[in-house]
């Protein structure tokens, strides 16, 4: 099988969907990508709303020169994989703020049949982590890209907590731990698997 380029785009405010983001380049890169691109939603929340949340403020002054995604890296890519915080079961809105410059590449066919999984993260058990994953699938549907949802494809991901939609986590100032890790490496392993089927 050919082996596909993999993107992974995430957006982070404390640094739970950038540790998803960073073991997804990993997982891409061991299950036989040909080239991974990690890149980062650009920050567009007003410096006085950051300063509010001090590890949101901390996570921005060091994270500020990480590679931020652009219209290419979803040319470049046979496979894309987004992790995202969940903003009350929707998308946040540097996200969607992104998605909303995609236009001309939908219009154009260019985004059809990239393979797409998603990845997300609320503070509590009950935070909208499904509802933001189709959120996001709702947008790559329109795209005419192909969803790969882990689904209950392994053991780890109902150790992982055990949602179909994608790998999400309940992040309460902690660091996911290795079981969302494993879960995170399967649906990785999976996309990647799916990507080069169809790029044959």
């Amino acid at each position: 099988m050919s082996q596909p380029k993999v993107a992974v785009i995430f957006y982070s405010a404390t640094g739970t969907n950038h540790q998803l983001a960073q073991w997804a380049g990993e997982a891409a890169k061991n299950a036989g990508a040909a080239e991974v691109r990690v890149k980062r939603i650009k920050e567009t929340a007003p410096q006085e709303a950051i300063d509010q949340n001090e590890a949101w403020k901390n996570y921005a002054a060091e994270n500020k020169d990480f590679p931020t995604v652009e219209l290419d890296d979803l040319l470049w890519a046979d496979a894309i994989i987004f992790s995202t915080p969940t903003r009350y079961g929707n998308l946040p809105s540097q996200l969607q703020a992104f998605f909303d410059t995609t236009g001309g590449l939908w219009s154009s066919g260019k985004l059809t049949n990239k393979i797409v999984s998603g990845m997300t993260s609320a503070a509590n058990h009950h935070g909208g982590q499904e509802a933001t994953l189709l959120s996001l699938y709702k947008t790559i549907m329109h795209w005419g890209s192909i969803i790969v949802a882990p689904g209950y494809t392994d053991s780890s991901l109902f150790e992982a907590g055990g949602n179909p939609y994608g790998v999400s986590v309940t992040a309460s100032g902690n660091t996911p731990g290795d079981n969302i890790k494993k879960a995170v490496e399967h649906q990785v392993k999976r996309t990647v698997e799916m990507a080069a089927k169809f790029k044959d």
